[in-house]
């Protein structure tokens, strides 16, 4: 599905990721793990074309992304949730989630999407009415993860979706990210602090430390990893 190859991102003279390579499989959730300033965000932001590579390439689903704009990629079924919950806070939750479906679904078929979406996150439904502002950060982060979702992309980027988040709600996210990949062709690959959750949902994972990757396994047994989690996992 997804294949990274020798990715370098560079800002000036920083070297935010050196020859990053790494591959994501159709219908798994892989894990970017690493400390704060490993490179994470700078990955997620190469692939969804935010970030604009030095060398390297970026293949999904047999295709280039690199040299694509922002909206090609995103029409090539690649949706991308950054760190902060960004949503339009003027709008009503339900008015967030149509918009969403302005590009991708048919004009028949939006309020239909809007209502499996609702169904999805069965809190957000008592909020239609209500303006985004007055949510709490779980709720926002439900309504982000949901207007992602609602365009039924192939692959998912997610930057930090656990950020400040209390431990419930945390085990709730995850447990859905699990249920939206299992048997299904969606890719997921998510960018987590939150080591521990991450590698419990997972299916393979690497581990960045100065943009390079030190680490590219299976999920579990980086878990059991007691160096590794040690030196760049904090746990």
């Amino acid at each position: 599905m997804l294949e990274v190859r020798e990715l370098s991102v560079t800002y000036g003279a920083v070297s935010a990721l050196r020859s990053v390579s790494f591959r994501a499989q159709e219908g798994e959730i892989t894990a970017v793990l690493g400390a704060n300033g490993a490179g994470k965000t700078t990955l997620l932001r190469a692939i969804s074309g935010l970030a604009k590579p030095k060398s390297g390439s970026v293949h999904f689903d047999g295709r280039e992304l690199l040299g694509n704009s922002v909206e090609d990629i995103a029409r090539r079924g690649v949706a991308h949730v950054p760190e902060g919950r960004g949503i339009i806070e003027e709008l009503t939750v339900e008015d967030n989630l149509h918009v969403a479906t302005l590009w991708c679904t048919p004009r028949g078929r939006r309020q239909a999407a809007i209502e499996a979406t609702f169904e999805l996150f069965p809190r957000l439904s008592g909020f239609r009415h209500r303006h985004a502002s007055t949510l709490s950060g779980g709720e926002r982060q439900m309504l982000v993860l949901g207007r992602a979702l609602i365009t039924r992309p192939r692959l998912l980027l997610l930057d930090e979706p656990s950020l400040g988040l209390a431990p419930l709600v945390i085990a709730q996210l995850m447990t859905l990210l699990v249920d939206q990949t299992s048997g299904s062709d969606m890719t997921v690959v998510l960018v987590e602090q939150n080591a521990r959750s991450a590698l419990s949902v997972a299916r393979r994972a690497i581990v960045l430390n100065l943009g390079q990757v030190v680490a590219d396994d299976l999920a579990p047994t980086l878990a059991v990893n007691t160096e590794l989690r040690r030196h760049y996992l904090g746990f």
